[in-house]
């Protein structure tokens, strides 16, 4: 079984910090890609930000502000936010795109999400 557990959610003012983290465990053999969704109150998931061994993106509404980076060592991946807006108040979903063993396929993961509010 695998597991993403998210943490580092929480109440902040508009304009403050946040750093979420996103703990992958149990039976994994590699991880191809790692990302950052969120979902406002009504309103589809999005994607906020994402890393493979290649590189990174992020959507344009968090270029400049957030910034995603991972500890391979550790199967941890993180979500530094600055420069919070009301805007980014959401649940904040960490996906992993991993393989179990070396024969088996890539597989999806989602965490339980953690909440973000920003208030103005």
């Amino acid at each position: 079984q695998v597991q993403l557990v998210e943490s580092g959610g929480g109440l902040v003012q508009a304009g403050g910090s946040l750093t979420l983290s996103c703990a992958a465990s149990g039976r994994i053999f590699s991880i191809s890609a790692m990302a950052w969704y969120r979902q406002a109150p009504g309103k589809q998931r999005e994607l906020v930000a994402g890393i493979t061994s290649g590189g990174t993106t992020s959507a344009d509404f968090v270029k400049g502000r957030f910034t995603i980076y991972r500890n391979n060592t550790r199967n941890t991946v993180y979500l530094q936010m600055n420069s919070l807006k009301p805007e980014d108040t959401g649940v904040y979903y960490c996906n992993g795109d991993l393989r179990t063993s070396y024969s088996g396929s890539r597989e999806n993961y989602w965490g339980q999400g953690t909440q973000v509010t920003v208030s103005s």
